[in-house]
């Protein structure tokens, strides 16, 4: 090819590159290769296409290969640029800087704003590979080419700043080239000779720039002082450079006047500046000012984190032996150290390992112990090993330490910190000797060294007494180590010690600990010890400094040594809110201190907080229980809160251990409290055993200390205090020596007199000792007086008495004397005026007036002067008096007792409830008397029942029983007033407190005996009699009767009535005759004739009774109880129409309330049982009850008749029942027996109901009323019932043998029931033995059961309930015995013989009946069951009618199901179901019904109805299995009839109820008729 084709082809690549056929351009260009292989632009043309093709290696060789040929042309260079630049191939990036260089070259000369770009673009490379240097040759070959082309001087300016931007990154290398460095320095170099304005900002800003550049590089340090000189020189407010030139000083260590010149200058400039405070930190750490080091260092770094600053403040608190301040510094510097500060890393760790060592304590030697380990080649050091040793030491590793001291001392003699090691191991070894050996070797050869002298200090303090006082040895050595360290506080603090305990000297010794203190403010014991001796010597203010100075700095929980003292002091100052608050701080930094909880409990007492105080001295009795002080200030807490037994309890722990007389005196104090409040509530019995005890425990305290007259002031009080009780109550044991007796006897017993004496001589005593105490003569005074106030039978005594008195004058008197301020002494010397023996009115007035003078609020002088004026009859006055007394204090008692009576002396209608109120404010013994006698008055006038007065004093007010205790507290303190006998003997027979009324009446007729009133005797005797009936005690009654005139109506007729009790009627009529002779009033001769009326009845004579009682209701003033006789008597013989006759005139006698109420229901619904309308008896009671719901009686009667005359209503009777018992107590235990037996009737046991089932309701009965028979019956009822339940389930019943036990109990029971009960409680015996056997034969115990029967035969032979029972139980054998087979006729006769010495037993007729239907007799049965029937009617037994019934229907039903032809056992069915449905809607007579239709004719419509009445139905009174029965029964009518519709209804329904045996018939009826 020539070169034209050449050229041809080349020119056709060309074209095809330019239309991107590069494939054709390659072929162009091989071709012209072939020909020329060093043609340019061919292989120009091929690196282009080969890279258009992504063949990038073909267009690397193709571009190099053409490069070779001509270097110095472009083109090749720029497409190889091109490649490189557009490939993502690392050995392109790799050549693309040296392309980038070549193009610079080239484009130099020729193109400068392209080599501009390639400059940059390499600049990037550069700099992104960190290529510093080459970076920095070819940016100054830029600056080169720019100030070539004479640009301004702002665009070179730029340059250079852009230039040292570039390479600022290579001084955060860590291996810097020094020419890179330089070429950086001088670009700052020149961009700062550029830089203009100067001063200025940029200006500035770059000067910063350049310090900060030079400030990393250590070996410009010239450069660095020069370029921060500069800048201050421009810029002297900028803190920069001195900063630079700080941070610089540190590092290097030099500290001289400039150093400390650039940190101050650095201060006054930035004042919170870290830096500057680092600075003089380490310079007052050089000069040995540590504590302007710590101070400097420690806020420097607060700003600035620095390592050399942590050590140099490791370093000054190690000095100043802040041992856990240093370790913690250095572990601060530790953790901020690099890897290129390993000298200061080991100075750090052993500065920490020195100060863990020297800090002491387990858990610092073991970080001791791990720092050693980390400092590099620590074994080859003796000192750290020695510190090692020491740790430990301090560990308690005494072998440890003693081998590394051996080995230390073994190899290095000569070493001090070995030799002192050795002395501290002797020392902790207790080879005292050896250590001070050893530590003065250290010293010898250490002199300079403060602490082995103080080592040997404290070892000689140890040592005892003798070197203590030693000055040569201990003084001396301590005196040398705080020579040698002054900052050793430790060594301040022994010589504290020294001149505290040795030289007696308090002012050098409070100045050595407050030196101590000062270099340690963590050493309790020197600050304690300085404070105290503050205090000491008076210097308060001193001492508070102190100690405000320590909290101020506390944290919570800490400095309890100052908490305490403060508190202590303000305490003692009366502070009580701050020592209060200064002492909870101390107990929160140590809270088991029982010191500080009794020192919290003073403050609390001091400031009146009892309940807290109690609880701080209880905390600190705990922590510990020796402390006698904790208990007594508890007990005395205890006391003042008026907790007297609590108090005595811990008064009397107290004196368990020893005789402490403030324990005993408040042991008495708290006694005799108690004392006074037992009588206050008139237990005197228990309030002489009190006083006792108190005399007893005050004359040990006497015994112990004589000297104090208020122990004997108390044994006065104590003495005095029985007083105040009944004469024969105050029989009293006091000590031998107290009693004036012989001290080697034991106590004697001392009668009230007697007592009081020994109270006389206990206050002279307490006079003696005290004679100027005017309480002492009050209190004597007061003595005599009660002395005075003792009955005095004889003449002789009178006067006595009236010499006493007139002591007890002089005695208050001599009070006023000395205390004419004291308005109760005042009011105690007009009482004792007032006294008769005085009767000094006039002085009496005077005194009262004067009390009230003295103190205007004065209650007692105002009720006395009040007092007084009644006493001389003027009302008006007294009722003043009264007045302002109530006004003053409206609660105290003898005021309103004063009204009372001055209401009662003008007859006012506010009496009673005057001494109503007295009775309620207090139990005073006139107002207790005045109440008790308004209350009887009212109750013996029966002519005010029905006012308004009556029912609010009397009902409303609960007035007789309020009385009645009143009373009882009233005769219980005087035993000698036979009317509060009478009284209280009346308000017992009101309240139904039969036992107590006899002793009162008793007690009354024997104080009555002895005087003259015959009027008041009869009375008493009349009532004792009354009472004797109450309780039963009938000839008594008559006898006591007799002993009375028998003139009175009352005693007649009590006297007739005890006749009558005690059986002798013809005298009981004999004395209502002349009872009725006597008789003045219509109404009591009624009342006569209708007991009389009763006796006739008694005897036989019903038409004389009938007579009496037409005869009573003939009279003007007719009474009910005589309509109620003729109704009862009508009722018991079986004449409902005389019964309904009488009925009907008591109800024309108007409403009634309470029991009449519950009388008049009672008998109608008798009369309607006895008409046979047993619906309506329910209905009846149940409109009593809505007619009075409040009224539990009526509760209780409906829950009574429910069960027996309309069961189906059970659920409502056990309501009714529970009703009653919530309603009223009484009537709730016998309801709770009624309620119970509803349950049972209903069926309601445990397995329907856990909680609420008869069991549970019988079982509480029993516990209410565990006397009745009938409640252990009901029970035994009840377990019969949860049994059966069991066996009807298929499970074990739980409760088997408890027949026999529940029947042995109601034997038990019976027998003690009383006579008008006794037939009734019989009949309940009988029905316990049939309930037993009926349980055994349940249960297959017949062998059991045939044993009771015999048993209970063998006592009661001809008992023909219990021959029927054992005859059932041989049958039931037989019948077991032989499988069923028939009965011979003789076994037969035999049981209906039996049967027939029973007419009465229903459960007899039908158990016969069911033996007859058990051999197929069903004719026999049929008999049997109307036999039970007409019985049943008989008896007027509306269950036992309807039991029967269904009975029959039952019997004749089965024949109709097995469709034995003739009607005649259908008819029976509709017969016997047509009865019961005519006594009331009973299920079971229904579903006989239904399935005897369902029998006749199955697939009637009328069977449906039927049976769906009693299916659907929505009552819940239907039993589950009737309706069970009649599903089953619909189910097979329906599967008969096909109707797949009401099959789904049905079906339906049994799930809801889950019924699954219904569902389970209903498969079976469909697979079978498949």
């Amino acid at each position: 090819m020539s070169g034209k084709e050449v050229k041809s082809a080349l020119k056709s690549a060309k074209e095809a590159i330019k239309n991107k056929e590069f494939k054709e351009a390659l072929k162009q260009c091989k071709a012209v290769l072939k020909l020329d292989k060093k043609n340019y632009n061919a292989w120009v043309f091929i690196g282009l296409a080969a890279s258009e093709l992504e063949q990038p290696d073909q267009s690397q060789s193709a571009y190099k290969k053409a490069v070779e040929l001509e270097p110095e042309q472009l083109l090749a260079w720029q497409g190889l640029a091109n490649l490189y630049e557009k490939t993502d191939q690392w050995d392109f990036k790799v050549e693309l800087p040296n392309v980038y260089q070549k193009l610079v070259e080239l484009y130099a000369s020729s193109d400068k704003k392209k080599c501009y770009e390639v400059i940059k673009k390499l600049t990037e490379i550069y700099q992104s590979d960190k290529e510093y240097l080459k970076l920095a040759k070819v940016w100054q070959q830029l600056i080169q080419l720019k100030k070539e082309e004479a640009v301004d001087k702002k665009e070179l300016l730029e340059l250079w700043q852009q230039l040292t931007q570039l390479l600022s990154d290579c001084l955060n290398e860590e291996e810097q080239d020094n020419e890179i460095q330089q070429h950086l320095i001088s670009a700052f170099e020149n961009a700062m000779v550029l830089m203009d304005p100067v001063p200025g900002e940029k200006h500035m800003k770059m000067s910063t720039d350049y310090v900060r550049c030079l400030s990393k590089l250590p070996q410009e340090e010239a450069k660095m002082k020069e370029a921060c000189e500069s800048m201050l020189s421009h810029y002297p407010s900028q803190s920069y450079p001195l900063e630079v030139l700080g941070s610089h000083y540190l590092k290097t260590g030099i500290l001289n006047e400039d150093t400390v010149s650039c940190f101050s200058r650095l201060l006054d400039l930035a004042p919170n500046c870290g830096l500057g405070h680092l600075g003089l930190g380490t310079k007052a750490l050089q000069e040995g000012r540590y504590k302007d080091a710590i101070k400097d260092l420690a806020q420097g770094l607060k700003k600035t984190s620095c390592n050399t600053g942590w050590y140099s403040l490791a370093e000054a608190q190690f000095k100043m032996h802040r041992y856990s301040d240093s370790a913690t510094s250095c572990s601060q510097g530790l953790m901020i150290c690099g890897s290129g500060d390993r000298e200061l890393r080991v100075k750090l760790l052993r500065l920490k390992l020195e100060t863990l060592v020297r800090s002491g304590g387990e858990k610092a030697a073991d970080q001791a112990l791990e720092t050693f380990s980390q400092i590099p080649d620590a074994e080859k050091d003796p000192v750290l090993v020695a510190l090692k040793g020491r740790a430990y030491l301090n560990k308690g590793q005494i072998d440890q330490a003693l081998k590394v001291s051996s080995e230390l001392v073994a190899s290095n003699p000569n070493l001090a910190q070995g030799l002192a090691l050795k002395g501290l191991v002797h020392l902790a070894e207790g080879q005292q000797q050896l250590a001070e050996q050893s530590l003065l070797k250290a010293a010898t050869k250490n002199p300079n060294c403060g602490e082995y002298y103080f080592l040997l200090g404290q070892l000689y303090w140890g040592m005892g007494e003798e070197t203590r006082k030693d000055r040569s040895k201990a003084h001396t050595h301590l005196l040398k180590a705080a020579k040698l360290d002054p900052h050793l506080g430790s060594a301040f603090r022994y010589l504290g010690h020294y001149y505290r305990e040795i030289a007696n000297d308090r002012g050098r010794a409070r100045g050595c600990y407050k030196k101590a203190f000062e270099l340690d403010n963590e050493d309790a014991e020197s600050g304690a010890a300085s404070v105290d001796l503050s205090m000491e010597q008076e210097d308060m203010e001193t001492a508070l400094a102190t100690l405000e100075s320590v909290i101020e700095k506390a944290t919570p929980g800490s400095a309890k040594w100052a908490w305490m003292r403060r508190g202590l002091y303000y305490l003692k100052v009366g502070e009580h809110q701050q020592a209060t608050a200064d002492l909870q701080a101390a107990l929160r930094a140590d809270p088991e201190d029982w010191v500080c909880w009794e020192c919290l409990g003073e403050a609390y007492l001091n400031r009146r907080s009892f309940t807290a105080a109690l609880k701080a001295f209880g905390k600190a009795h705990q922590l510990q229980p020796s402390s006698i002080y904790s208990v007594y200030q508890a007990a005395a807490i205890k006391q003042t809160l008026g907790k007297f037994k609590e108090a005595v309890a811990e008064y009397l722990q107290i004196t368990a251990q020893q005789d402490y007389v403030p324990a005993l005196k408040g042991l008495g104090e708290c006694q005799l409290s108690l004392a006074k409040s037992l009588m206050e509530d008139c237990r005197d019995g228990g309030a002489i055993d009190l006083i006792q005890q108190a005399i007893q425990n005050l004359f040990k305290a006497v015994e112990l200390r004589p000297d104090l007259s208020c122990l004997w002031k108390l044994l006065g009080d104590a003495c005095t205090a029985v007083s105040t009780v009944s004469p024969n109550r105050a029989q009293v044991l006091v000590p031998a020596p107290l009693a004036g007796l012989d001290p080697n006897s034991q106590s004697h017993m001392l009668n009230q007199a007697q007592t009081l004496k020994v109270g006389e001589r206990c206050y002279a005593h307490a006079l003696k000792l005290m004679s100027e105490a005017p309480s002492l003569w009050y209190d004597l005074g007061l003595n005599y007086y009660r002395q005075a106030s003792l009955p005095s039978p004889t003449e002789g005594d009178q006067n006595s008495q009236s010499l006493v008195l007139e002591k007890a004058q002089q005695c208050l008197k001599k009070a006023i004397m000395m205390d004419s301020g004291n308005h109760s002494y005042w009011n105690a010397l007009g009482v004792i005026s007032m006294n008769k023996g005085l009767e000094n009115y006039a002085l009496a007035q005077h005194c009262f007036i004067k009390s009230i003078q003295v103190e205007p609020n004065n209650v007692v002088a105002w009720t006395n002067l009040g007092t007084l004026y009644l006493k001389k009859d003027n009302i008006e006055l007294a009722h003043e008096a009264f007045k302002i007394a109530q006004s003053l204090e409206p609660l105290y008692v003898n005021c309103w007792i004063g009204q009372a009576l001055i209401a009662e002396r003008v007859g006012s209608y506010d009496t009673m409830d005057l001494f109503r109120h007295t009775t309620e404010l207090s139990t005073h013994m006139e107002g207790v008397k005045g109440y008790a006698y308004w209350v009887c008055s009212t109750l013996l006038d029966k002519s005010n029942r029905d006012t308004e007065l009556y029912r609010y004093n009397i009902v409303q007010m609960n007035a007789i029983s309020a009385a009645q205790v009143a009373l009882s507290k009233y005769t219980e303190r005087i035993q000698s007033d036979p009317e509060a006998f009478i009284m209280l003997g009346y308000l017992n027979e009101h309240l139904q407190l039969k036992r107590q009324a006899l002793q009162a009446y008793q007690r009354a007729v024997e104080l009555l005996q002895s005087t003259s009133s015959t009027e008041e005797l009869a009375f008493a005797v009349g009532s004792y009699g009354r009472a004797l009936c109450t309780s039963g005690q009938w000839e008594e009654a008559v006898h006591a009767y007799k002993s009375t005139p028998l003139q009175e109506l009352s005693d007649l007729a009590g006297v007739a009535l005890a006749y009558c009790r005690a059986g002798l009627i013809p005298e009981s009529i004999s004395a209502y005759e002349r009872a009725l002779a006597v008789a003045s009033s219509e109404k009591e001769k009624a009342y006569i004739l209708t007991a009389l009326a009763l006796l006739q009845h008694r005897q036989g004579n019903l038409d004389s009774a009938k007579t009496l009682l037409f005869k009573c209701s003939m009279l003007k003033e007719p009474i009910s109880e005589s309509l109620l006789c003729l109704c009862a008597l009508g009722l018991v013989h079986g004449d409902a129409t005389l019964a309904a006759a009488a009925l009907t005139e008591l109800l024309k006698q108007g409403s009634a309330s309470g029991s009449v109420v519950e009388q008049r229901c009672l008998l109608t619904c008798t009369l309607l049982a006895l008409q046979g309308n047993y619906s309506a008896v329910q209905r009846e009671a149940s409109r009593a009850v809505h007619s009075n719901p409040g009224n539990p009686s009526l509760w209780a009667l409906l829950s009574r008749v429910v069960p027996q005359y309309y069961p189906r209503k059970a659920n409502g009777g056990a309501m009714a029942g529970h009703v009653a018992c919530l309603s009223s107590m009484t009537q709730g235990k016998r309801a709770l027996l009624y309620s119970g037996v509803n349950q049972l009737a209903s069926g309601r046991h445990s397995g329907e109901d856990r909680h609420r089932n008869a069991l549970k309701t019988l079982q509480r009965a029993v516990l209410l009323c565990p006397d009745d028979p009938a409640a252990w019956a009901g029970l035994m009822a009840a377990c019969h019932t949860e049994n059966t339940s069991c066996y009807l389930s298929g499970s074990a019943p739980c409760r088997q043998g408890m027949e026999k036990i529940l029947m042995s109990v109601v034997s038990e029971k019976v027998r003690s029931v009383e006579e008008i009960e006794r037939p009734l409680a019989q009949t309940l015996e009988g029905w316990v033995l049939q309930q037993a056997v009926t349980g055994l034969v349940m249960g297959g115990q017949l062998e059991e059961a045939e044993a009771l029967c015999s048993q209970v035969l063998n006592v009661s032979p001809e008992h023909p309930a219990v021959m029927l029972a054992l005859r059932q139980v041989q049958c039931q054998r037989l019948l077991v015995a032989n499988g069923g087979t028939v009965l011979p006729d003789s076994v037969m006769e035999q049981l209906n013989n039996t049967v027939m010495m029973n007419p009465t037993n229903l459960g007899a007729w039908h158990w016969l009946a069911e033996v007859y239907r058990s051999q197929g007799l069903l004719v026999q049965a049929v008999m049997a069951y109307r036999q039970s029937l007409q019985l049943a009617s008989q008896l007027g037994l509306h269950s036992s009618q309807v039991t029967s019934l269904l009975r029959l229907a039952l019997l004749a039903l089965g024949p109709c199901m097995a469709d034995v032809p003739g009607n005649d056992w259908k008819d029976l069915v509709l017969e016997a179901t047509t009865e019961v449905l005519k006594l009331g809607s009973f299920p079971m007579a229904l579903l006989f019904q239904a399935l005897l239709q369902y029998v006749t004719k199955m697939a009637a419509r009328e069977t449906r109805r039927l049976l769906e009445r009693l299916v659907y139905v929505s009552s819940q009174d239907f039993p589950v299995t009737v309706v069970q029965v009649a599903s089953w029964y619909l189910l097979r009518h329906l599967h008969a009839k096909n109707d797949d519709e009401l099959i789904n209804v049905l079906l339906e329904r049994a799930k809801m109820n889950r019924d699954q045996r219904l569902l389970k018939f209903h498969s079976l009826l469909a697979s079978s008729s498949s």
